[in-house]
């Protein structure tokens, strides 16, 4: 009787380990088949031109910032009148200031009233690109962005279109977005088309780039793709946005130009884009109260 306990509790034990050893390999199959988990949210890149005043319309755009994740890209013209260490201290820092850190700024016309947008470079720092050069590019996901300064020379032969060509040929990134202040393309009555801008765009055609921003005029207007004459192009065209919408007074249109498929005036708001491997998405957000939108989707060369 000994040895058949002994037996008994032997093969007992037995298949314990085997039931337990089971359910090991269970568990490991199981895990090893589970659902991958979710992939990364694609980048968001948002934000306007034409923002910091002494008024209440930057408090309501960078309100809008604080709802949406992402890097913050400025189109110029980031503090009026005149772009002092002081403007940008008493009206910027308090409202758009305060996504500082994940801003990528481009300056305008307004930055450089103060020599050299010393207010500027010294208040935005490294996240401005290379002291008192104004402009640099940065990645995010599948796209390569590039911010311009049109307030200094933007001839063929210049150092910034020099640079611009050699930065988009070294680039491995599969889809381009640009900005930069003046506009190329607008129906603004209060600014005309910046033709010095032509060979930034230029080069950013030769590249096959997609899409290009700017401020400068006080409102929203989006563009069909265009070649550098400004002629339709739904095969290599860059699709452009006047985005002068961040916070300053409004600005009336005058004669629209060709190929403006969307505008707005009156209507504060931020520019959201979401960066897709191969496509993007783009949304005009408007301030609290206001119910103009604007959406669509574009896909990279």
């Amino acid at each position: 009787m000994g040895i058949r306990r002994i037996r008994a509790a032997t093969i007992a034990g037995t298949a314990l380990a085997l039931v337990a050893a089971s359910a090991a390999i269970a568990l490991t199959t199981s895990a090893s088949t589970a659902a991958p988990a979710a992939a990364a949210a694609d980048p968001v890149l948002v934000g306007a031109g034409d923002i910091a005043t002494s008024g209440s319309g930057d408090t309501a755009t960078a309100a809008l910032l604080d709802g949406i994740s992402g890097t913050v890209f400025t189109t110029g013209d980031n503090v009026y009148n005149n772009g002092t260490s002081s403007e940008f201290n008493s009206y910027y820092n308090p409202t758009w200031g305060r996504h500082k850190a994940r801003t990528r700024p481009a300056p305008g016309n307004h930055d450089y009233n103060t020599s050299g947008a010393s207010g500027y470079y010294g208040y935005f720092g490294s996240v401005a690109g290379p002291s008192g050069r104004g402009y640099y590019s940065y990645d995010l996901g599948n796209w390569h962005i590039v911010s311009l300064n049109s307030n200094i020379s933007m001839t063929s032969g210049s150092a910034q279109v020099t640079w611009l060509r050699n930065d988009l040929a070294a680039s491995t990134k599969p889809c381009t977005l640009a900005y930069w202040h003046h506009p190329l393309f607008t129906s603004g009555a209060n600014h005309a088309p910046s033709t010095s801008t032509r060979p930034l765009y230029q080069a950013l055609y030769d590249y096959d780039a997609d899409v290009v921003v700017w401020g400068h005029n006080h409102q929203y207007e989006r563009f069909a793709p265009m070649n550098p004459s400004g002629a339709a192009d739904s095969s290599r065209g860059l699709r452009s946005f006047v985005a002068g919408m961040g916070g300053a007074g409004a600005y009336g249109f005058g004669t629209i130009q060709p190929n403006s498929q969307a505008r707005n005036t009156g209507t504060l708001g931020v520019l959201k884009f979401t960066l897709h491997a191969d496509s993007y998405d783009w949304q005009f957000v408007p301030q609290a109260g206001k119910t103009y939108n604007d959406s669509g989707t574009g896909s990279c060369h």
